[in-house]
Formats: C-alpha cells, sequence, structure tokens
C-alpha cells in the first residue's frame, strides 16, 4: 500500500486550505532499488540508472473509492537491454523525465525484482494502490479524500473550496459528507466562521509544510446571544451557511463543553491543527 509524500501531503493541504494544486493529465510508475521515505523527490531517489532500456512508464487509476486509488491496468516498461539492479520499491511522478518533477506517492513491492537484459518488467493491475487512512475520531471525510485523490492521480475536477469553521452538539464520522447529516449548533445568533487563505484578511492558515498547517489568528466566533448547548465537536465545511459539504472535523481534541449566553467562543492562534499524514 502506498503513501502520499510530503510534496504530495503539502500539495493537497493548500489545495483545500491556500492555493489550489494544478494536476497533471499523465501519472508515471518509478523504479527504486532502495527503500523511499516520504521527502523523496523526482531528483533524490534510489530510481534506477537512466540506462539499459529503463524509463519511467505511465499509469492510471480507477476512481477513488474505500479511501483510496487503486492500480486500473498493468504497467509494461520498455524491455530491459541491460541489468536494471535489485528493485524494492516503486513511486508516483508527475512527470516521466528523469531525475525530474515531484513524487506524489511511494511503496514497497511485495517481492523484490531484478530485470536483466531480454526482460520486460510488467506491475500487474490493481498492485499499486495509494491510501489515506480512516480517520480515528478526527480527520478528512471520506468525501474529501476521494475529492483529493481523484484530483491528484486521476486529474479529475475538485475547485478549491472556501473553508468554515463550524461547531456540533454530536459527534462527526468519516461518513458524513454533507452538513445534513451534522447536528449543527443553532439560535443564538450562531454562524460559522470564516478562515481564508494564507495572506487573506485574518484569520487566514499557515502555508502547509511537513504534512501540517494551523490559524494564523485567532478564529473568535461571534458571541452568543443564548446558550449554544454541550459542544461536543468542530467541522470544516465549504459554505458559510446551510447545505454544503463537511471537508474535515474532530470529536477528539474537543472537551465536551456548555456554551452560554455572552460566553467567548475561539480557537487560540495555532490551535486549529490539520494534518496529513
Amino acid at each position: 500500500m502506498g503513501s502520499l509524500s510530503d510534496y504530495a501531503e503539502n500539495a493537497l493541504l493548500n489545495h483545500i486550505f491556500n492555493t489550489a494544486y494544478t494536476s497533471v493529465a499523465t501519472v508515471y510508475v518509478a523504479l527504486s532499488t532502495a527503500t523511499l521515505t516520504d521527502t523523496a523527490t523526482g531528483a533524490a531517489m534510489s530510481e534506477v540508472a537512466n540506462a539499459n532500456g529503463y524509463a519511467r512508464t505511465a499509469v492510471t487509476f480507477g476512481a477513488a473509492a474505500l479511501r483510496k486509488v487503486i492500480q486500473s491496468g498493468a504497467v509494461t516498461f520498455p524491455p530491459a537491454t541491460g541489468a536494471w539492479g535489485t528493485i524494492t520499491d516503486w513511486a508516483i511522478l508527475d512527470t516521466n523525465t528523469y531525475g525530474a518533477g515531484n513524487v506524489l506517492a511511494y511503496g514497497s513491492f511485495t517481492a523484490s525484482f531484478a530485470p536483466v537484459n531480454g526482460n520486460t518488467p510488467t506491475i500487474p493491475s490493481g498492485e499499486l494502490q495509494v491510501q489515506m487512512n480512516a480517520s480515528s475520531g478526527a480527520g478528512f471525510t471520506d468525501g474529501t479524500v476521494h475529492s483529493l485523490l481523484d484530483r491528484m492521480f486521476r486529474n479529475q475536477a475538485y475547485a478549491k473550496p472556501s473553508t468554515y469553521i463550524g461547531l456540533a452538539t454530536a459527534t462527526i464520522s468519516d461518513t458524513t459528507n454533507t452538513i445534513a447529516g451534522v447536528t449543527e449548533v443553532t439560535g443564538g445568533s450562531y454562524v460559522r466562521k470564516q478562515v481564508n487563505p494564507n495572506g487573506g484578511a485574518a484569520p487566514t492558515w499557515t502555508n502547509a509544510a511537513g504534512g501540517a498547517l494551523d490559524n494564523v489568528a485567532a478564529i473568535t466566533f461571534v458571541t452568543p446571544s443564548a446558550g449554544w448547548g454541550t459542544i461536543t465537536s468542530c467541522f470544516i465545511a465549504d459554505s458559510a451557511s446551510g447545505a454544503g459539504n463537511v471537508i474535515g472535523y474532530d470529536n477528539t481534541n474537543i472537551v465536551d463543553q456548555v456554551v452560554n449566553a455572552n460566553d467567548t467562543v475561539q480557537f487560540d492562534i495555532g490551535a486549529f491543527d490539520v494534518s496529513m499524514t
């Protein structure tokens, strides 16, 4: 099972919270002779030498489902005209130019192999998979994960959303993809609070780094004119009010508390953390 690189995590976080990610029409598989990590790049990875017929090769993925994308057809590399070394890992990149581009995802093969002259290396359909793990009380919803994976690996449209923080009086889950499934606070002057891209009007998000970002300024809600009940969860929506999509949520890090009239309700600077791991 493949993991997202640091580059991919930052790009996808920024697509939601800051600057839209421009996907490529085709992604490519590269082969590595050493274990890859989150920091791998097209120029800094143990890729098979640019010789003996080796070349990065295009790969396609089926529609995202169950929080992952799966290779949808066999990937056949050019015939080897000499030894390629012992291959242990694979990477998905946004270019077929050797020594260039960004690693989007990477993983290990179930068994290593060592092509030699006359071999035609092939990765069977379904072997390459990229997954974002299910959340445990806090994370992105299934709908968001599928949109992000389809955007990066299948070049599907997913317009950069606006982000609004909301509060709920019942827990939320990965499958809560729309506001219709949220028990949101109502009355008492409650409204969702917008957080803008970095460089916009406060409050804003930091730019993603190391697969994480947070809020630059305090996220302060309107002063309640009446009680809001017991807050158990918060969520990120793509609309200011009414219907819309739930981008992500947090039940785990919210201390259940009653909000009364005239209370101050806010997330302090840097307290609203969002990450991909």
